[in-house]
């Protein structure tokens, strides 16, 4: 491993060990030593850890006694961030099966080339987004199980909710359809957790700029590997408060605002549409500590008419990628709440970070260092011998 970035290493090991697990076990943990914890607040709506893992076994159940489902099938997830995305993400991992998410946003067509490139023969939606499946029921997808964002919404709120998300339980009859709550209500048992590091875990697809979206073949180790590796970098326990902004189907989204706070303990609060005031009440609210955003996000955020009443002192970490943060953006950030930017890199392909900025001494507009475990070097593209410093080449990377 070359050692040039060693000088700005941050004060952590620098290699990493992973537990030796599937994913799934990270919420069994988290569950047994924090039953009663909140995991996930939804406009002032709780749901415990206890609760959470007792929903995705119920689904799990289900997955696989009505379903069919089977270790290493294919399971579609195609919902917005919500307690239903991440319910659905383990059940789908309890019963063995590895998860396809899907962009909330693609149409019928799209849906269609990521169930038949995938494989997937079920998938869990929202109700709202039924008829964009139903021409793909009998071809290709068999059974379908439609949740509605309302059920998890158990407490009244003074928060501004969408619409969608305030939606009530719609009947559903269809061949091959299920609601969630008829899911949940069944009961079913899943049988034993058989999956190992080595098992299939999640197959996220890429933004196909060049041609169809290309799915990215991810096993529990290396997904667990970016799940730690992120939590142990910021150095993050089990009584941080995220707020969950960015997308669940995509890895950043999935690795910071999901997988790393089940794998801590910690609590995410869940904002399904970005909402300046909104976020800016949640974060006051439930004294958030770690936030995810994209530039615009903060740049929207900074933006606000009503910035001046924002209370981000509770804040002790925010970071995110996607593209450089603009330099005089990042300044404004740390002038008006003392909080630096921690930029980071990485791919659907590596399952997320390869490389991040030391928390302790971020560089504006630098995509950071190799993370544990992790070799990275800028070659020349056409020869690929490593370039030195100051020289503009291609990334090449390799790590879990």
């Amino acid at each position: 491993m070359g050692d040039r970035h060693l000088p700005f290493w941050p004060p952590v090991p620098r290699r990493l060990t992973p537990p030796a697990t599937s994913l799934w076990f990270n919420l069994e943990v988290s569950a047994t030593r924090f039953p009663d914890k909140p995991a996930i607040v939804l406009y002032d709506s709780i749901l415990t850890f206890a609760e959470l893992r007792r929903d995705a076994e119920r689904l799990a159940g289900f997955l696989q006694k009505e379903c069919g489902v089977r270790r290493g099938d294919r399971v579609a997830l195609y919902l917005q961030n919500s307690p239903q995305f991440v319910i659905g993400f383990y059940a789908i991992l309890r019963a063995d099966a590895m998860v396809v998410p899907i962009n909330p946003m693609n149409l019928t067509m799209e849906i269609a080339h990521i169930v038949s490139d995938s494989g997937a023969r079920v998938v869990i939606c929202a109700q709202d987004q039924l008829s964009r499946l139903t021409p793909l029921v009998g071809n290709g997808l068999s059974r379908v199980i439609a949740a509605c964002y309302a059920d998890y919404l158990t407490a009244p709120t003074d928060l501004e909710v969408p619409a969608w998300i305030q939606a009530p339980r719609e009947p559903q009859s269809a061949p091959g359809l299920a609601r969630w709550s008829d899911a949940l209500a069944a009961g079913a048992v899943p049988g034993p957790h058989e999956a190992t590091p080595d098992d299939l875990c999640v197959m996220p697809y890429t933004s196909g700029t060049t041609g169809n979206p290309k799915g990215c073949i991810h096993r529990h180790r290396s997904v667990m590997f970016t799940t730690v590796a992120g939590s142990q970098w910021h150095r993050t326990y089990q009584d941080e408060c995220g707020l969950a902004v960015l997308p669940f189907f995509h890895v950043t989204g999935m690795q910071g605002g999901m997988n790393a706070p089940i794998y801590t303990g910690a609590t995410v609060v869940h904002l399904p549409r970005w909402d300046r005031t909104v976020a800016a009440q949640l974060i006051k609210r439930y004294r958030v500590t770690a936030l995810g955003m994209v530039p615009t996000m903060v740049v929207d955020l900074l933006s606000s008419p009503y910035l001046e009443s924002y209370d981000l002192s509770s804040v002790r970490r925010i970071g995110g990628g996607g593209a450089a943060m603009p330099e005089a953006v990042a300044q404004t950030l740390q002038d008006r709440f003392g909080l630096s930017f921690v930029e980071g890199y990485g791919l659907t392909e590596t399952a997320a970070p390869t490389h991040i900025n030391p928390p302790q001494r971020p560089k504006k507009q630098c995509l950071g260092i190799p993370i544990f475990n992790t070799e990275s070097r800028v070659v020349d593209p056409a020869t690929l011998v490593e370039l030195p410093p100051g020289e503009v080449g291609e990334i090449l990377s390799s790590g879990p």
